[in-house]
């Protein structure tokens, strides 16, 4: 595979949208202008199982400037019930607390949000399940796991190996739901006029939304347009159709022509927009004195939606990280009277990482090894799962290079050995990994303007993650020319179709599709075009992906605090070093390192969504009750990377980063609470209550 020359690549150039954002002139979904638009308040169910006997919509519709109140009897027939989570205001069937059974489109937002606390819906109530537990006689394997992974592997005889091995760990760990909460919530404008929609929508995927509603409403996709230049985040969340999008649609055909606007709430987001399921996991390693692994065991209990199923791939990181000559993994759900579970920041290997690599850190205590010379010492020469080659392993100089950067050596592995007053200080290492991801399908198009630039179309999606300014460095190195002679468009689909904004797979699929249309457009028009010379490419075929295996690595480390009389956590300082491929934009990387060890740091400490099974809802549905990071729980953070180029990988030689900061930081700062205060905190967040239980 042949790799762009970098020139316009490797430059911190700052955010061509920046600007536009920080003066608030980038319009987001909700903000988009439209003529004389209406307002919709979507209304959940009360119930988490059961059926809406009636809906008494005469209050609400008595209110002044209400305009309609749709219901399961009166909204539009939706075409396709394939996706159920979608299949919406269709039947009296109540699925989960929180369901969308009506709205009420009104000439204001107020009067909307007014009139639909009006409503009096009688339900025929029935028994339901939310109680998520390890000891359910109802699990089950599922047939794979997200996107396609197999549920369950086996290499060796894992069970014998872990009886005869000298040294083991057997250990439980958990994680909680959570829920992705980007700060601009899930909103939609919708529009239907000739017999076509129009969607100003918060979405990772505009071509994915198109399908998705063309589908429900049986019309043509080209009849469906979804814009969507600036998302203000999504972590995920955004990146499929969810059922306000299809509310709005419905809410729209009832206006006949007239704009909606939708916005979900905070609160309506903990039900509609998807969350990371808890997980369970039993992990077990044996391993001879010297730590070299004989046998590793994962095993992991996930919570999946009745009506719809979602299973996150968590153990399968566990598959690939480390060498050991019997290994088995296992993933089994639990199908509850819940929303469904999706996809959240790095889904499988953020929770199964957390798992893995603090076992990792108990085995190396056991051993009486270093964590960094435990981990060296099982570095696979190639990919354990496929055998094969690596297009690029750097996982030991990651670890070297950080525990340099990070001032390690010379660590007493013993726990509470420092101390500062009131506070015990501790440090903690773990190893990160993501796929590799590229999605084939996306297609751009060049031309060439009276102006002297290079139009560069391609319906990709930038939550936030700097694809405007990336993608234009990318095609100006494969054009020849400076940044300033490229426009890009993205983010509408009526420009070439574009994969998911996911999966860390934007760069990888959207850049090597503009590669490939910039050297259709030189063999076609050469170094001097002509104003309106155009060409266009799909994104290639990677053969390389049949004969490398794939993934980016990292190192991460942590210090924090441990207050000896209240447990209170702090975390002093976090560094990373990563193996990424090249860095097509130092600047946007190291933003996008620092926000994913963020999030983990968020993770580790304080996100949970604590769902009530006596009634199947979120309690704390807010940010007053489901705690994030603040600036003031953030602490000096170091993001580097090797200078590297993965020529297997695609033709800029770059691999995806948008995740892999967030893979191992729980761990590390778990690993470095315990070294910090001797406890070990196996559920995740690590909060007060669970270091002073134990005597910390």
């Amino acid at each position: 595979m042949k790799v762009l020359e970098p020139h316009a690549m490797g430059r911190p150039l700052a955010r061509l949208d920046g600007v536009v954002k920080v003066e608030g002139t980038a319009p987001y979904a909700f903000e988009q202008r439209v003529e004389h638009p209406a307002y919709v308040f979507p209304v959940q169910s009360a119930i988490a199982r059961g059926r809406i006997l009636s809906v008494d919509t005469r209050a609400a519709e008595a209110v002044e400037g209400v305009l309609a109140v749709l219901t399961h009897e009166t909204a539009a027939t939706l075409v396709s019930d394939q996706n159920k989570e979608l299949w919406v205001l269709q039947s009296a069937e109540v699925r989960f607390r929180g369901q969308l059974i009506a709205a009420v489109i009104a000439e204001t937002l107020e009067t909307a949000r007014y009139a639909a606390d009006l409503l009096r819906i009688e339900y025929e109530q029935a028994a339901h399940d939310a109680a998520f537990g390890a000891g359910r006689g109802d699990l089950y394997a599922p047939d794979f796991v997200n996107p396609r992974y197999p549920t369950d592997t086996d290499t060796g005889d894992a069970e014998a190996a872990f009886s005869g091995a000298p040294v083991k760990v057997d250990a439980t760990y958990s994680t909680p739901m959570e829920h992705n909460n980007p700060m601009e919530p899930h909103a939609t404008i919708a529009i239907w006029q000739d017999g076509g929609l129009t969607l100003y929508d918060s979405t990772q995927c505009a071509h994915g939304v198109r399908r998705t509603m063309a589908d429900l409403f049986g019309i043509d996709p080209e009849r469906v347009r979804v814009l969507s230049p600036y998302v203000g985040g999504g972590f995920g969340s955004k990146g499929v159709a969810h059922a306000h999008n299809v509310v709005a649609a419905l809410a729209a055909r009832q206006m006949a022509g007239r704009p909606v606007k939708l916005a979900l709430t905070r609160q309506q987001m903990f039900s509609l927009a998807g969350h990371r399921t808890p997980t369970i996991q039993r992990f077990r390693l044996g391993a001879g004195r010297d730590g070299r692994l004989r046998s590793v065991i994962h095993e992991v209990i996930e919570q999946t939606s009745r009506f719809k199923e979602f299973a996150e791939q968590t153990a399968t990181p566990t598959r690939l990280m480390y060498a050991s000559p019997n290994r088995r993994t296992r993933h089994r759900l639990a199908a509850l009277d819940v929303p469904v579970p999706s996809w959240m920041r790095a889904p499988g290997e953020t929770p199964g990482m957390f798992a893995g690599e603090s076992a990792m850190d108990e085995l190396a205590l056991a051993c009486g090894l270093d964590p960094i010379e435990l981990r060296a010492r099982n570095e696979p020469e190639l990919d354990p799962q496929s055998g094969k080659p690596w297009s690029a392993r750097h996982l030991t100089e990651c670890l070297r290079e950080g525990a340099r950067r990070f001032g390690w050596e010379g660590r007493d592995p013993r726990p509470r050995q420092r101390r500062e007053g009131e506070w015990l200080i501790g440090t903690g290492v773990a190893s990160s990994t993501y796929p590799r991801y590229s999605i084939p399908g996306s297609r751009a198009l060049i031309r060439y303007d009276s102006e002297g630039r290079y139009e560069v179309e391609i319906a990709a999606a930038d939550l936030g993650t700097g694809a405007w300014t990336v993608l234009t460095q990318i095609a100006a190195d494969a054009l020849e020319c400076p940044v300033e002679a490229v426009r890009l468009r993205i983010g509408d689909t009526e420009l070439p179709y574009a994969s998911v904004a996911g999966g860390s797979s934007g760069t990888t699929s959207w850049g090597s599709a503009i590669v490939a249309a910039a050297q259709a457009f030189r063999e076609r028009h050469g170094n001097t075009p002509s104003p309106g010379a155009q060409a266009a490419a799909d994104m290639p075929r990677m053969p390389e992906e049949e004969r490398f295996s794939m993934h980016s690595f990292g190192a991460q480390f942590a210090e924090v605090l441990v207050h000896l009389d209240t447990g209170e956590v702090r975390v002093q300082r976090m560094l990373g070093v990563f193996s990424v491929g090249r860095v097509i934009n130092p600047r946007l990387a190291r933003s996008q390192f620092i926000g994913g060890m963020t999030m983990g740091l968020s993770m580790a400490l304080h996100e949970a969504s604590v769902l009530d099974p006596r009634f199947g809802h979120v309690v704390n549905p807010d940010f007053a009750g489901y705690h994030i990071a603040t600036h003031a729980d953030v602490p000096n953070i170091e993001a580097h990377w090797l200078e590297e180029v993965d020529g297997h990988s695609n033709p800029m030689g770059s691999r995806g980063i948008g995740e892999i900061g967030i893979v191992g930081t729980a761990a590390a700062i778990a690993n470095a609470v315990y070294h910090a205060s001797g406890v070990r905190v196996r559920d995740l967040p690590i909060t007060l209550d669970k270091l002073l239980a134990a005597g910390g």
